[in-house]
């Protein structure tokens, strides 16, 4: 049996939890296809959104939370993909790490793409670009699965979110992808995860801080104080406050032109990409005509794939049409790295 995840992590006000989440169902519900709810204690299925509704309200009623199980149609490889998600009354959620609604999918290795069919054509085999490619079509599948989560309408009701190849919501930074609903308060990634690390805190319990308290809270820690993190590269291996109050009074548009710049891929990767591109052209034309050359089983979870993954897969900063923006990179990395290289740019870090 497979593991689930990656896991999507969703806070907004606890009042309209419930609300939010019935709103990401149909969102991220496949129509016509069956959900599993649970009802007076037993599991039941049903193919009617009224009915999954219904019954999860009166779930949710009883407390401490309510759920489902579904299939979603993801967007980037068209794979129709089991998920599973839960929202938690107010009183619940903030004595979990998940927080208010949480989300995975039921098949881990089969959503980050762990085993592919591939042409390679007559070029050679590359791990590099063999991991490049499982990047290329997970991408838009985490983004959008994450966006559905996250924004299933234009309300903004979901202040922030988040997703990691591990079962908490841990520190932003150490997320592989991230949500903001309002790009001006990308330093949110920061604050939280300087109190999720410094003042051992759940992200959950901080999320909906505004800026001004969230500065406070950073301000109250002794001055020189540093939180470890790893994966910052050599130059950068810890967060320190005084980092933090920077980043804080930075404006919002520098932070994110800084991201955007530190976002370019490596030399690793660019070297990676002519070979990745070429292997997704030709595996296209078999899909797509039944004809080219012939395909070859690829695992791109090994440990050589792995470890390129961790240290070259490229980072994406992207601007919504709503104001809002998303941090990622693939699950098996972190944003720390990201956002090192656009601290120092900034002459922010020491």
């Amino acid at each position: 049996m497979s593991d689930s995840g990656p896991w999507f992590f969703a806070w907004c006000d606890g009042a309209q939890t419930l609300d939010v989440y019935l709103a990401t169902l149909s969102a991220l519900v496949h129509p016509g296809t069956q959900m599993t709810v649970m009802n007076d204690g037993n599991l039941t299925d049903t193919t009617s959104m009224d009915e999954a509704v219904a019954m999860i309200r009166a779930e949710f009623a009883e407390g401490p939370s309510g759920g489902a199980l579904f299939d979603v149609m993801l967007s980037g490889t068209k794979r129709l993909f089991g998920c599973s998600s839960d929202c938690y009354t107010e009183e619940a959620a903030g004595d979990i790490s998940a927080g208010p609604i949480f989300m995975s999918t039921c098949d881990q290795r089969r959503f980050l793409c762990s085993y592919l069919e591939l042409a390679w054509g007559r070029g050679p085999r590359s791990i590099e670009a063999e991991a490049a490619v499982a990047w290329h079509l997970l991408r838009d599948d985490l983004e959008d699965l994450l966006l559905r989560l996250c924004a299933p309408d234009a309300s903004g009701r979901v202040r922030t979110g988040a997703c990691t190849n591990g079962g908490d919501w841990i520190a932003p930074v150490r997320m592989c992808a991230t949500y903001n609903a309002d790009s001006r308060e990308i330093a949110r990634d920061l604050a939280l995860s300087w109190l999720q690390r410094h003042d051992k805190e759940m992200v959950s319990r901080n999320a909906g801080l505004s800026l001004e308290a969230l500065r406070a809270r950073v301000e109250a820690a002794p001055a020189g104080a540093r939180v470890p993190l790893k994966g910052g590269s050599e130059r950068a291996h810890a967060l320190s406050r005084e980092t933090v109050l920077k980043a804080l009074a930075t404006p919002p548009s520098a932070l994110l032109e800084a991201l955007e710049a530190a976002a370019a891929p490596d030399e690793a990767w660019r070297a990676a990409e002519p070979r990745a591109r070429e292997i997704l052209a030709l595996t296209s034309q078999i899909a797509e005509t039944g004809e080219g050359p012939p395909t070859w089983a690829v695992h791109t979870d090994t440990r050589a794939h792995v470890r390129f993954l961790r240290k070259h897969a490229p980072f994406h900063v992207r601007r919504l049409a709503g104001g809002g923006v998303i941090l990622a990179t693939h699950p098996f990395r972190s944003l720390w790295p990201l956002w090192v290289d656009a601290l120092f740019s900034l002459g922010l870090m020491p």
